[in-house]
């Protein structure tokens, strides 16, 4: 048997002597950034601004506000499961538990997204929930005052959002930014209802403004949360053609055939691929180096690849 296993720049042969089939492993870490001081930063300053929203909705006595405090809540929420899913991505395979977590804790970049994904389906639903009401109920409101809290909101909302701008590699930081730009948006369309309401003196601005925001944010958090299940499920990331992977394993030299692939997620950045390749080359080892060159092409840092000269009893019709 011979085992390869290639990190960084480093690589490792061994020859067991059995003949029987050969196996070749690859791991190539790529620095991820997860920008840890990110998550705090916004999570301090959202979270301050909700208790001075808040605050100005009580003495204000205007709903929309303290409605809008309690929606921002939610990326205080986002933020603190999105910034500790990045830290404990950045803990090593052998960290809390003795180990039992070998492939470390990426997974948690996963989940976060996920939860983030359904805190802002939760949070449109309590917006149109309000909004709804309103139309059956409609209040006065302080429009001077809630264009002056939510001006404030935007500018803060916009400012984290944008932390995260060039990460949209990283699930885990593209829902950050969705979920900041999302509320970014609601404090803009709050300072342009009470804008509208101070010029016409209509009401009902308020809760249609709310409806079209709510639609905007659920168009946007549907790639997200698609995209979160498909990794929570150990689906192959939406950056993997699979299929064109499929068929560049198969085309390489003496190659005859490719079973068992898998390709999943180890986190929101990092990819995983085991594959079994039937083959009649000599030089096993190259063609180990030629496969996790093919994996690398497809944005995959893992590899498990087994190399086989005659197909095994486990993989009928190969």
């Amino acid at each position: 048997m011979v085992h390869s296993h290639a990190h960084h720049d480093h690589s490792h042969a061994h020859d067991h002597g059995h003949g029987h089939h050969h196996h070749g492993h690859g791991h190539v870490h790529r620095p991820v950034d997860t920008g840890d001081w990110r998550y705090a930063v916004g999570l301090v300053v959202n979270l301050a601004f909700v208790i001075c929203e808040f605050t100005a909705g009580v003495i204000a006595d205007s709903t929309a506000l303290m409605a809008d405090a309690g929606h921002n809540l939610s990326d205080v929420l986002g933020l603190a499961m999105a910034g500790g899913a990045a830290w404990l991505a950045r803990r090593g395979a052998h960290g809390i538990a003795g180990g039992r977590r070998t492939y470390g804790y990426g997974k948690a970049t996963v989940l976060a997204a996920l939860g983030n994904a359904l805190l802002l389906i939760f949070a449109c639903g309590a917006i149109a929930f309000e909004a709804v009401r309103r139309f059956a109920e409609p209040a006065p409101v302080g429009s001077t005052t809630i264009m002056a809290v939510a001006g404030i909101g935007f500018a803060i909302n916009l400012g984290t959002a944008l932390l995260f701008m060039k990460s949209q590699h990283d699930l885990n930081a593209r829902g950050a930014y969705l979920h900041m730009m999302a509320d970014a948006g609601v404090s803009l369309g709050v300072v342009l209802a009470g804008a509208a309401i101070l010029w016409t003196g209509w009401a009902l601005i308020d809760p249609l403004v709310s409806l079209d925001i709510v639609a905007v944010i659920l168009i946007s958090t549907w790639g997200l949360l698609k995209d979160s299940v498909n990794l929570a499920m150990d689906g192959a990331p939406s950056g993997v053609d699979v299929r064109g992977l499929e068929q560049a394993l198969a085309g390489l030299p003496g190659v005859g055939a490719v079973h068992d692939l898998h390709v999943w997620g180890l986190s929101t950045t990092e990819a995983a691929l085991t594959v079994h390749l039937v083959h009649e080359r000599v030089d096993a080892d190259a063609l180990l180096i030629e496969a996790q060159a093919v994996a690398r092409r497809f944005s995959i840092g893992h590899t498990t690849v087994q190399l086989e000269t005659a197909p095994l009893p486990d993989c009928p019709g190969c």
